[in-house]
């Protein structure tokens, strides 16, 4: 038998909202759709939809169409006394077994045997967070050895292939060519 932690990369949750709520709902299933995001969700389009950005510009490109987190985040929070569950943070896909935050920005993730997420950067969590759960931001907004600002609140990415994503779905990670571009906040 093998625990969670020994499964190649997978798919825990996925999560979706129709309204701009800071959480989202577990579902038993989510449908990505090419060039828009998570089907039925409030942040899916073309240009972008979240509500602070909407306000700067509406007409930017949608980098944001899909928000996933990787549940070793949810053990680290567990660890500093945070209890956070799968959709909480707004995230529409939560994994295990696959460094995120470590990704290229324009690597690809495939889920099962379809759907496909192009990653365009890291989310950059606010003050809504600690609304949430106070104290929370610290721990997903630091500093590292050198001073650096780190972002541990998951990435974003763009749907390039539709299809459905389930918990359980395996993760086939393919990285882009040439040097690697880190990630920054989209």
């Amino acid at each position: 038998m093998t625990t969670d932690d020994q499964r190649p990369p997978h798919v825990v949750a996925v999560s979706l909202d129709a309204r701009h709520h800071f959480s989202k709902h577990v579902a038993p299933e989510i449908t990505l759709v090419e060039g828009w995001g998570v089907e039925g969700d409030a942040h899916a389009g073309v240009t972008v939809q979240h509500r602070f950005l909407v306000a700067r510009d509406p007409s930017r490109p949608n980098l944001r169409q899909v928000h996933l987190i990787h549940a070793e985040l949810f053990d680290d929070l567990a660890a500093a006394g945070h209890t956070v569950a799968p959709g909480e943070l707004g995230e529409n896909v939560t994994t295990r077994g696959l460094d995120l935050l470590a990704l290229p920005t324009d690597a690809l993730l495939r889920f099962g045997d379809e759907a496909t997420v192009r990653v365009t950067g890291l989310r950059n969590p606010c003050r809504q967070i600690d609304a949430f759960e106070p104290g929370l931001l610290r721990e997903v907004v630091g500093r590292d050895a050198n001073g650096a600002v780190e972002r541990r609140g998951g990435v974003m990415g763009v749907v390039v292939a539709g299809g459905t994503i389930r918990p359980g779905d395996p993760i086939t990670l393919t990285l882009p060519a040439g040097p690697p571009k880190p990630l920054a906040p989209v």
